[in-house]
């Protein structure tokens, strides 16, 4: 991108207004308005040529060997306006190595190449790192002492002890028994069997015995043969 005298003379003053703060005049920022004007065609107008340009190369590369030459100074031309090579260029100018304009452009790929993959390694590894920084609380870097610790009780002094400290309180207080624990009351034992209503007869009621039968009044006499 090139700029001319006029744009050149906007852009000087621009920059000086920037650097030593002054009151402008309103041709100044009319000016400065349209340059930013310009400046925007300008970039839009460089990536649609660029898009174009990508578009051309990437006809070139299908319709290979054929038009090896035409290739190449497109690339060539591509790489200059920013075109980052994609893998399909790098296999192309392998199998082109044999060409000295290809194996330039073969290494000068491989070099831009390697250097992007560093680029997005290098800003995985600082996005992990930010993260794993911002999961680490910020309550770890104080650490407080529980009431009733030895850093509470104890403390160094003439006496050894402070007065009224949680160390003398403790030592006024009586030692307290040990809590008896609680005595569980003796199992009920299971209830008995309930009686049934009625009692279950005996074999005797079952079968009473019969009663003799009474002697007769009058017994017959028997009479002893002679």
């Amino acid at each position: 991108m090139a700029f001319g005298v006029e744009e050149l003379r906007v852009l000087r003053r621009a920059l000086a207004l920037a650097l030593h703060p002054a009151p402008a005049s309103a041709e100044d920022i009319k000016d400065c308005h349209r340059l930013a004007e310009s400046l925007d065609e300008a970039v839009r107008e460089g990536a649609r040529l660029r898009a174009f340009l990508v578009a051309d190369l990437a006809r070139y590369r299908a319709a290979l060997p054929g038009t090896a030459a035409g290739y190449l100074t497109l690339l060539e031309e591509a790489l200059g306006a920013g075109y980052r090579p994609e893998p399909d260029d790098l296999a192309a100018l392998r199998a082109l190595r044999g060409n000295p304009v290809a194996a330039a452009l073969l290494i000068r790929c491989q070099m831009l190449a390697e250097r992007d993959v560093r680029a997005r390694l290098a800003a995985t590894t600082g996005a992990r790192r930010a993260s794993a920084a911002t999961a680490v609380p910020a309550s770890r870097t104080r650490l407080l002492a529980l009431p009733g610790g030895l850093s509470g009780g104890l403390r160094e002094g003439t006496s050894g002890l402070v007065p009224g400290g949680p160390a003398e309180l403790d030592a006024k207080e009586p030692a307290k028994r040990p809590e008896k624990a609680p005595v569980k009351p003796a199992e009920k034992p299971a209830p008995a069997a309930p009686k049934p209503s009625r009692p279950i007869p005996t074999p005797g009621e079952v079968f009473p015995r019969r009663k003799p039968a009474p002697p007769p009044a009058n017994p017959p006499q028997q009479l002893a043969a002679g």
